[in-house]
């Protein structure tokens, strides 16, 4: 069911035909060469006439180039009469999604029926080592061809387009996936796979995995052996009959570890359990890539995760399409399975108010657009909310939630917000990390809570690894705090803000604010005519409470798969204490250097860090990347003493660790376009040092050091919390793991 964006197919059955060589499966992110033949049909083409080759902008194959017959991704075509042909790349030189065009026009001469145009993507004859595939699976990945026969500049779409599979690697990288928290005896999942160095599940997994849990784990077998083909593996109804905190270390045929799950907490009966989402990412029918069918087969059985909502570009979203995704969304739902939300992204212009995502409760409900821009039916086009104002109008009597989040269009939260419907927003996802969202909501005194999804684009709903294009981080997850796996359940953890977010990774987290005196609990938000349903002692994250404490006690409990370099205890967006699980005296040879922020809030915010590192005096013995997503753009270390890189951040952070010869000897020069420095090691301590760019939103670098070994990955922590003399208290924690990963936990609002 895929959008042909108004391609124009007028007797397309005589513009010509095109086919592609090889047709065997190519491995995503290799080198290879592709030859598309066009024979022109009926009409030829006329002098001046041309065509487009396009495919998908969700695809980060590499970028076409005809000038360096040596480089990556050199293209040439040659039209068989010997006409002159002339030859264009454009990013977004075509309707959407086909974004990325390779335009050849016939500069001199015609075509006559039968003439061909061969394409060679990815030329190999003069030394290029061929064009660099894109670096996620697709079984059909498609070049759309479009012929403008008659110079006219209207192009029509070829009856049948030409297409490869695209495949995954072999495995470089083993994932273990548990639950993060259940109660004793009750049934959980294991789930395991390969993925190739690309982030996608591998296929050429096989052989015999031994497991070794931390615990006893009734169900669970010594080994598995997983044939060649599968792309993942599951073992279901497992159970832990005693407390405790439950890890798998998961060994090859040669006794070698090859990964570790997360933590799996083991408790007695609790109220809520932690259910694990991405409630944001969209299929080829809008612009994705796969399927909404596959989309969700992933997210159940590749990502292993709880729930998920379809969030297609409402402007793209047919009616038939909308039918479809309610037709699908019901299929898949399964309640103490899998959940699957209804929904859109309502995806209004910034100055209108800025993307939004909607979940339904029930199918079957009216999908507002923001407009029908690439939707040609206009039949139902008096139901469209073209303001995020007029949204909120329309969805003011469904059984829906709302939240904003940052894409290529950002949210506007100060536009338009309604939070009896808008109870979120989503600070990360493939896009970056935008923590000025939340300081947006808290200037405006919203009571928000806090979501990370993918909004992924490459197939891999819930694992979403950002790829080689303009996605500059790994995709988010949210972490629902329910009764139980329902609708109802993750709709009332969604309207009670009973969440915490992070940038992908899994883990155990617990929130507490405890009241010296009980605090009145408001079952919904006072500013939405919410009342008080009793007093409480203590309350949970996104609670809204009314306390006359001067002071409170606000305690974490967090588990995690990485160490933990450090936790900030917040009040709104003032940092009250940065907690490490080491002191300055255990410090070591561990540096990192870090880069982050973006340039601003619109769709050109990379800011590119490219640079230098060099010492004085000491070397290098090792470096390890942070966040460094683009394996195009390794670390490279040109000498001993010196690292280069070339980066970018979309708002969040990457950087390198460096592990020196000697502690402190010796002196650091950083040199990128955006920070120069120079720098005694034995400067650089436990605290940050912090190099400001003097621009964007918290551009920054900033230094560090670490202990030369850090095994801290579990922390309970209370602090003692002066409350603020005026205005609202709103506390939360944002917690940086040792691998790049962050968590950050609703706020806990607390009223005078």
């Amino acid at each position: 069911m895929r959008n042909n964006a108004f391609h124009s197919t007028y007797l397309r059955e005589r513009v010509g035909r095109a086919t592609i060589t090889p047709t065997a499966p190519v491995e995503a992110g290799a080198f290879t060469t592709l030859t598309l033949t066009y024979t022109a049909g009926y009409f030829g083409i006329d002098d001046t006439g041309s065509l487009k080759i396009v495919h998908r902008f969700a695809s980060d194959m590499g970028k076409m180039q005809f000038t360096d017959p040596k480089g990556w991704n050199y293209v040439t075509a040659e039209a068989s009469n010997g006409a002159v042909l002339e030859l264009r790349y454009d990013q977004k030189g075509n309707i959407r999604p086909w974004d990325k065009t390779l335009s050849i026009r016939v500069q001199r001469g015609f075509l006559r029926e039968g003439d061909t145009i061969v394409v060679r993507i990815g030329d190999t004859r003069q030394g290029s080592p061929g064009i660099r595939l894109q670096t996620f699976t697709e079984p059909t990945f498609e070049f759309k061809v479009l012929v403008d026969a008659f110079a006219t500049y209207n192009f029509v779409e070829l009856p049948k387009q030409p297409c490869i599979p695209v495949v995954a690697g072999p495995a470089v990288l083993y994932k273990a996936i548990l639950p993060t928290e259940r109660r004793t005896g009750q049934a959980f999942m294991f789930g395991f796979k390969g993925e190739d160095k690309w982030g996608n599940p591998s296929h050429q997994v096989g052989g015999r995995f031994t497991l070794e849990p931390s615990l006893p784990v009734l169900g669970l077998p010594e080994a598995i052996d997983v044939r060649e083909g599968c792309l993942s593996t599951v073992i279901d109804k497992l159970q832990v009959t005693q407390t405790g905190e439950l890890r798998i270390t998961v060994r090859n045929a040669d006794g070698t570890a090859v990964c570790q799950s997360n933590p799996l907490r083991l408790a007695g009966a609790g109220e809520l359990l932690p259910y694990w989402a991405d409630l944001h990412g969209q299929s080829e029918e809008t612009i994705g890539t796969n399927s909404a069918r596959e989309l969700m087969e992933f997210a159940r059985d590749r990502a292993f995760l709880d729930a998920m909502s379809h969030q297609g570009n409402d402007f793209q979203i047919t009616t038939p399409f909308w039918n479809e995704l309610n037709r699908l969304s019901a299929e898949f739902n399964q309640d103490g399975r899998f959940i699957m939300f209804p929904g859109y992204e309502w995806s209004g212009n910034t100055g209108l108010g800025g993307d939004r995502n909607v979940l339904y409760r029930d199918e079957g409900r009216q999908i507002h657009r923001s407009h029908h821009a690439l939707v040609e039916d206009l039949s139902d086009v008096d139901t469209d909310a073209n303001s995020a104002t007029d949204l909120f109008e329309a969805l003011a009597n469904e059984n829906c939630v709302v939240f904003a989040h940052i894409g290529g269009r950002y949210a506007d939260i100060k536009v338009a917000h309604d939070g009896r419907i808008e109870r979120s927003i989503e600070i990360h996802s493939d896009w970056g990390t935008f923590e000025w969202l939340l300081a947006d909501a808290f200037e405006q005194g919203y009571r928000v809570g806090i979501l990370a999804n993918s909004d992924g684009h490459k197939g891999r709903h819930g694992a979403s690894h950002p790829g080689a294009s303009l996605f500059g981080a790994y995709g988010g997850l949210s972490c629902l705090l329910a009764r139980e796996l329902t609708r109802d359940g993750l709709f009332d953890a969604l309207r009670r803000r009973h969440h915490y977010a992070t940038t992908g990774c899994r883990a155990f987290l617990d929130t507490r604010v405890v009241f010296d005196t009980p605090a009145d609990l408001y079952g919904d938000d006072p500013n939405m005519g919410g009342t008080v349903t009793g007093t409480v002692q203590q309350a949970r994250m996104g609670d809204i409470l009314h306390s006359r404490d001067d002071a409170v006690t606000f305690s974490i409990d967090v588990s995690t798969a990485a160490p933990i370099e450090r936790i900030e205890f917040r009040n709104r967006m003032q940092v009250l204490e940065t907690w490490r699980p080491y002191t300055a005296e255990q410090l070591g040879r561990r540096i990192r250097i870090i880069w982050e922020g973006s340039e601003y809030r619109g769709r050109g915010r990379q800011s590119v860090w490219d640079g230098t590192a060099t010492l004085s005096d000491n070397r290098i013995e090792s470096v390890t990347p942070i966040n460094l997503w683009n394996i195009d753009k390794p670390l490279q270390q040109p000498a001993p003493h010196q690292l280069a890189w070339s980066a970018l951040t979309t708002g969040g952070f990457g950087g390198a660790e460096l592990l020196l010869a000697d502690a402190h000897r010796g002196r650091l020069k950083i040199h990128t376009g955006l920070v120069q420095a120079d720098l005694a090691l034995a400067d650089i301590g436990l605290q940050d040092t912090v190099l400001e760019t003097g621009a964007g939103i918290t551009r920054q670098m900033r230094l560090f050091r670490l202990p030369d070994e850090n095994r801290s990955h579990t922390a309970q922590l209370s602090r003692r919390i002066s409350r603020s003399q005026a205005g609202e208290d709103a506390l939360y924690v944002c917690i940086t793991l040792a691998d790049g990963h962050r968590i950050w936990s609703s706020p806990t609002y607390l009223m005078r």
